[in-house]
């Protein structure tokens, strides 16, 4: 089973779903690419991808996570929906209780990236320590978005919150363009030691491995031999990147090549069935 972590869907009724975005600018992407959700089944179709962990659109929505969740409920067991939600807002707790009751089935932090620069001080405001403890109650998983100034932050909670699964969105956007050994990626090897950290591997990784020094086979080899396959999974990052997702998967797949089928298994869909198991 192939299961994705990493699309994106984008309403073509903005009535319903107004557009809201995080930081007050729009990506570009959800205005060039937009993707509903039945344009994803039919990329999912096409592409072989069984079921898909579809992450809000912070840059379209904010924290207004309705079209995730509404779309991802219109095609439940296949699909499940990963929202964002203010964790440092006084009533995060009743906010996330709520998403959850209707069918948000994992949570995200999105700290700059496509729209603004990366800011770590979220990571560090303790205001979220109770939205992080409902989380382990709950058991959600969270995902984050930042580079590897933020590192040090996802370190720290990672200790604090052990009982809750924390996804690097993209690596955490490490160099591997001087080579083996990766010295300028060692920020991101020593989580290794976290076992409740994983690495989601999406395309900008699956490029970024082939530019200068770096090459796929010796990059991903070195990933898995400090992380295991095991704590690392597949995300197409569609349509936010561009291409069908049949290309996107047919990338990824290509420069995963030099890995053994088991692990391929791991990175391509039993990684995601632990970290969502309603998609199992």
């Amino acid at each position: 089973m192939v299961i994705d972590i990493h699309p994106h869907v984008i309403s073509d009724d903005e009535s319903r779903y107004p557009p809201a975005p995080l930081f007050g600018k729009r990506s570009d992407w959800s205005q060039e690419r937009p993707s509903t959700v039945n344009t994803l089944i039919d990329q999912m179709d096409a592409a072989g991808v069984d079921k898909a962990a579809v992450v809000h659109s912070s840059t379209t929505y904010g924290f207004d996570n309705s079209y995730v969740v509404d779309a991802c409920n219109a095609h439940a067991g296949r699909l499940l929906a990963v929202g964002s939600v203010d964790v440092r807002a006084p009533d995060a707790c009743a906010v996330i209780r709520d998403w959850v009751q209707r069918g948000l089935g994992g949570l995200r932090i999105f700290t700059g990236g496509s729209t603004k620069d990366f800011d770590p001080t979220e990571l560090e405001d303790e205001a979220a320590y109770p939205a992080w403890e409902l989380m382990s109650e709950l058991g959600l998983t969270m995902c984050i978005q930042t580079g590897p100034v933020g590192l040090p932050q996802v370190t720290t909670l990672a200790r604090r919150f052990p009982g809750v699964p924390i996804i690097l969105d993209h690596l955490g956007r490490p160099d591997p363009t001087d080579g083996p050994p990766y010295a300028a990626a060692q920020s991101l090897f020593d989580l290794a030691a976290i076992p409740s950290i994983y690495l989601k591997l999406t395309p900008r990784i699956m490029g970024d491995c082939t530019k200068g020094n770096a090459d796929p086979e010796s990059w991903f080899g070195t990933l898995v031999e400090r992380f295991g396959a095991n704590r690392m999974a597949w995300g197409s990052n569609y349509p936010t990147s561009p291409g069908s997702l049949a290309v996107i998967r047919q990338t990824a797949q290509n420069r995963l090549a030099s890995l053994s089928a088991q692990d391929q298994e791991w990175i391509f869909g039993k990684t995601a069935a632990a970290l969502y198991p309603s998609l199992a």
